[in-house]
């Protein structure tokens, strides 16, 4: 049985502003790094432990033409997969740290 998808709810408002930014830099490129984000969250529900570990059991795929990481745990006993974060590679990742301890 595959996996399920869950996400933080912190996750809806981290893309909509990613989305809203890069759409400001370039019409359309906004929709280009919500399309490459389903894509890998899509790969991951796939294929999740072929990403490492980065962090306290926290795994990060980079998103394609992007700098971004998914950050994401597994839950295997319950066959869960949770998205904690789309998360620039610029960012101070101390950020992370409360969302990574739900």
């Amino acid at each position: 049985m595959g996996f399920k998808l869950t996400y933080a709810a912190e996750i809806y408002n981290d893309l909509q502003g990613n989305i809203d930014w890069y759409n400001q830099k370039q019409y359309g490129l906004g929709s280009r790094f919500f399309k490459a984000v389903k894509e890998q969250i899509a790969r991951i529900k796939k294929a999740p432990y072929t990403i490492a570990v980065r962090y306290e059991n926290v795994r990060c795929a980079k998103v394609k033409g992007f700098p971004f990481l998914v950050h994401f745990k597994i839950f295997q006993d319950i066959n869960i997969i949770k998205i904690i974060a789309v998360f620039s590679t610029y960012r101070d990742p101390v950020i992370l740290e409360e969302r990574t301890n739900k």
